[in-house]
């Protein structure tokens, strides 16, 4: 007979309800979730395939054209993380001998390179300093050189608060017959985003950032050019559970079985894009703004310096310079274990050099700030 692992009765005695600290989390995401996607990510479940539920999915996909501003058919919620989203993109229009050609000016674009060379892609890359952007000419220099398939550029670059321009880049991508690929993880709601208007291909984001959601269910959509990609390649997609010409069937007409969704976050996300749609989007980027203009006044009456340019900074997440006679590790425990704020640390190139701090969703408000104002100095 077979052995059982047991817990004896003092192991037992230690496994407690589950009880987490309630933390004001202002750091690069998850932010705080608002009330009411909490509730919803409570409601019972229903099958993955029940009419309820594929209703829910449908609204979903409204919701998320709405809110970047496209007509893509292919618009949906991948069961993933944002590195999964991030991931799709690549695997559905990479093939083995493509060249790919990454702007990298942070931790996201070399994350791209990373996974754009395991598809086999013959990978370029064109570099900026951490929390720079690329200009157009720059680009266009970059086009001459390599004749890319594909640009995969990050809007919202996480690691350094950087907004990447994107006027002009889509002619140039036509005019090389190019598919524009764009990370939008830490702006699909905070910052406005075209998709259409822009020419962009491909875009992916996440849902615990500026949508604030719980992560999981990611956004993903495919323009008309990528799905054509798509149709005419020579190999299948390698990644499986990642083909959209497989979850296309799920989540399009034919609603053919595909995988088990992750359902209530599905619900929570359903709910974070209403409300999203209730306040309007142009309010919900304009809130963004507000919030982290006051931000960064507060922060620079603390005699403290942002690390990009004002032009190029986003709404969503700041990167602020720690100062050097002060330990920015030691702050952010402070804050964390004095006052219940979370903030992030610096990535990469930018480790231990700034603070990372993010306004996003349902965090984005005046309280916030005044409440991470307050505890700052406090905490040095």
């Amino acid at each position: 007979m077979t052995q059982l692992h047991t817990i004896n009765d003092q192991q037992r005695l230690k496994l407690a309800p589950l009880k987490i600290p309630n933390r004001l989390l202002m750091g690069p995401g998850p932010s705080n979730v608002h009330p009411a996607v909490l509730q919803a990510m409570n409601t019972p479940l229903v099958g993955h395939l029940d009419p309820a539920f594929l209703a829910l999915m449908d609204e979903i996909q409204s919701l998320l054209r709405y809110v970047w501003q496209t007509e893509n058919s292919l618009t949906i919620a991948v069961s993933g993380t944002g590195t999964a989203a991030m991931e799709a993109t690549l695997a559905n229009v990479t093939e083995p001998g493509d060249v790919v050609l990454v702007g990298v000016a942070g931790y996201f674009g070399n994350r791209l390179v990373d996974m754009a060379g395991r598809y086999g892609a013959d990978v370029r890359t064109i570099t900026k300093p951490w929390g720079q952007v690329f200009s157009l000419s720059e680009l266009r220099t970059a086009f001459a050189t390599h004749r890319p398939t594909i640009l995969a550029l990050v809007h919202a670059e996480t690691s350094t608060g950087a907004r990447q321009p994107l006027e002009g880049v889509s002619d140039l991508c036509r005019e090389y017959d190019c598919l524009l690929l764009l990370d939008t993880v830490t702006s699909l709601g905070g910052v406005p985003l075209f998709l259409d208007e822009w020419g962009v291909d491909l875009a992916y984001s996440c849902s615990q950032k500026g949508l604030g959601c719980a992560p999981g269910a990611s956004p993903f959509t495919m323009g008309p050019r990528a799905i054509e990609k798509l149709q005419k390649r020579r190999t299948k997609v390698a990644n499986w559970y990642l083909d959209m010409s497989l979850l296309n069937k799920y989540w399009g007409h034919e609603r053919t079985y595909h995988h088990t969704a992750p359902i209530n976050l599905y619900y929570g996300l359903r709910e974070a894009l209403r409300l999203v749609a209730e306040e309007g989007l142009e309010h919900c980027w304009q809130r963004h703004q507000d919030n982290v203009e006051y931000l960064w006044e507060g922060l620079e009456d603390l005699g403290l310096t942002m690390h990009v340019e004002k032009e190029f900074r986003l709404p969503t997440l700041t990167t602020v310079r720690i100062p050097e006679v002060v330990d920015g590790k030691f702050v952010s425990q402070r804050l964390l274990n004095d006052f219940n704020i979370e903030i992030g640390g610096g990535l990469g190139e930018l480790s231990g050099q700034v603070w990372r701090i993010g306004l996003m969703g349902f965090n984005s408000r005046k309280e916030s700030v005044d409440k991470l104002l307050e505890a700052l100095p406090l905490s040095v």
